[in-house]
């Protein structure tokens, strides 16, 4: 097109945890990927995130990532809610057994060398400005460059994101929560644990090591509900910790005060034609149970896949419609579960405080509720489909000593058989055989794509050539 720079595979608009994960993916399965980011070159330690949870350290280890961000982050294997409500997580089933507490930034900095090094181009500075579509691709504009050509766009910018606005989506919601406020400061006192969190009549605060000698602080006062530009000191954020917590464990040295309002919104739909929605652009929450990052990263572990089957010419374009199909009943509920925690740990009124303590009670005494709610916290209960497709594939013990995940970090679709499989014209499947009752397909964000028991070659086949494509 005559005044664009040239052209890529895919834009990507956002370098948060979403856009960065999924350039990597892309990037790493040979596809020209551009990011585009608004901030200058540099990642901002000023993060609201904290926590990885089980599935999402799942996915990082299909990508070689999650022993090097244990090694950054404190792991946490008891989950404490309100009125005494606490979910043990060293039961699940997973290797990854606990929330990792990690600043976001941490997340991203590995993100983002990943990203580099598998090729993805970085552009800062660089704020998107419109775009325009038509049956080929998409022209993206943006201050300080010429309009850039790309099959496919992904915006991953945020709340307030620009995409979203240049595609015309809504973004309805509310806001449920006003005028926390958030700083990092240093402690004189340590406090009784890694995580501390407390709730005394209207006030809320919650403390997070950052592990550089500065603790997050984010606290609440239901009386004191003032504007996100309303000035704001040290000593109101003491004020409210010492209400919650009964102490203020001196904090002092702030290098960072703010205030901010929770919103619960989703876009109506994540794609508008060759522009797709992803992170915080497509859903925003309530921070109740850390989900946020957690929710955006898998967004980005599913499309990612997609976007390189199409283009690589492996998968219809129809198959980007699961994106949406899929990640958008995810995101509903995430909205509505933590919303649901967020209110219950406002509970004031005499009928809200009575809800929370019988939830309190059947999931502390019914194994089964509990169990739910640690699969739903942590993303390991969601699934895709009924029945095996669409659930989450557990981490397989391969033979030879390696595991599933390790056999996914090729970014392919993994086929777990009872005898070896004889065609290997696809370069994008890794066979490995294994002594299951059935025969597995995986497809490469580590949910099953189809099962069967003892299939036929041609059966097989066909599964193949649905799921993973033509031979090469």
């Amino acid at each position: 097109m005559a005044g664009t720079t040239g052209t890529t595979g895919v834009v990507v608009v956002g370098c948060g945890p979403t856009g960065l994960l999924l350039a990597g993916d892309l990037a790493a399965a040979g596809v020209p990927v551009t990011v585009l980011e608004k901030r200058p070159r540099g990642i901002s330690n000023l993060t609201r995130a904290f926590a990885l949870h089980a599935r999402t350290l799942e996915q990082l280890d299909m990508r070689g990532l999650a022993d090097e961000l244990e090694a950054l982050g404190h792991p946490l294997t008891r989950l404490g809610l309100f009125d005494g409500l606490t979910l043990d997580l060293s039961v699940l089933p997973t290797r990854f057994a606990h929330v990792l507490v990690i600043p976001q930034y941490e997340v991203e900095r590995v993100l983002e060398r990943r990203a580099r090094e598998a090729g993805a181009e970085f552009r800062y500075d660089t704020e998107v400005t419109g775009l325009t579509q038509d049956a080929s691709g998409v022209t993206v504009r943006a201050r300080g460059m010429e309009p850039l050509r790309a099959a496919y766009v992904v915006g991953a910018d945020g709340m307030r994101s620009a995409v979203r606005e240049a595609v015309g989506l809504p973004f309805p919601g509310r806001s449920v929560i006003r005028s926390v406020v958030l700083a990092d400061v240093r402690l004189a006192e340590d406090p009784p644990g890694l995580l501390t969190a407390g709730t005394v009549g209207d006030a809320f605060a919650l403390l997070i090591p950052f592990g550089d000698g500065y603790h997050r602080v984010i606290g609440w006062h239901r009386a004191h509900d003032v504007s996100d530009d309303a000035p704001l000191d040290l000593a109101e954020i003491k004020d409210i910790v010492r209400l919650a917590l009964g102490r203020d464990f001196g904090m002092h040295d702030p290098r960072w005060l703010s205030r901010f309002h929770s919103d619960e919104r989703q876009a109506p739909t994540y794609r508008a034609g060759r522009v797709f929605l992803a992170g915080d652009a497509a859903h925003v929450h309530s921070p109740a149970g850390g989900q946020g990052m957690n929710t955006g990263l898998q967004d980005a572990a599913n499309l990612s896949w997609k976007l390189a089957a199409v283009l690589s010419g492996r998968a219809g374009p129809a198959l980007l419609d699961s994106y949406d199909t899929e990640r958008h009943p995810v995101g509903r509920t995430v909205l509505r579960s933590s919303g649901t925690l967020i209110r219950l740990a406002m509970a004031n009124r005499p009928w809200t405080k009575a809800a929370r303590a019988v939830l309190t009670s059947l999931v502390t005494h019914f194994p089964a509720l509990r169990r739910k709610a640690m699969h739903q916290v942590t993303g390991l209960g969601y699934a895709y489909g009924r029945g095996l497709t669409g659930r989450r594939a557990p981490d397989i013990r391969l033979p030879g000593g390696t595991r599933l995940y390790e056999a996914l970090r090729a970014g392919d679709f993994v086929l777990l058989t009872q005898t070896p499989w004889p065609d290997t014209r696809r370069s994008h499947l890794t066979t490995s055989e294994w002594p299951g009752p059935q025969t597995l397909l995986i497809r490469p964000d580590g949910y099953m794509a189809w099962t069967a028991k003892s299939p036929t070659p041609t059966a097989l086949e066909a599964a193949l050539l649905e799921h993973v494509g033509p031979p090469d």
